[in-house]
């Protein structure tokens, strides 16, 4: 169960990552240097995973920011105008 966490911690990271480099003022309201915990409407068990794993990630005086999203959407290709050549 750890591993599908684990799988799932890493998707939303990288979609959070990805949301602040386009939404620049949402990242304003971060404080520098804070542990982020992301936390997903109505999955209780992904979110005591998560707050679990960053207070052991924490560092001393380090702020804590509770990011809550409602989900993702789903998965789609970002490919642009793919070919194929068959040999």
């Amino acid at each position: 169960m750890i591993a599908i966490l684990e799988r799932k911690h890493a998707i939303l990271i990288t979609e959070f990552d990805r949301y602040v480099v386009e939404h620049p003022e949402f990242a304003v309201k971060i404080p520098r240097n804070a542990q982020i915990v992301l936390q997903v409407e109505g999955d209780e068990e992904y979110n005591e995973w998560s707050r679990q794993l960053a207070e052991r990630q924490r560092e001393p005086g380090q702020r804590v920011v509770y990011v809550k999203v409602k989900g993702l959407k789903p998965a789609r290709s970002r490919l642009l105008k793919p070919e194929v050549a068959v040999a």
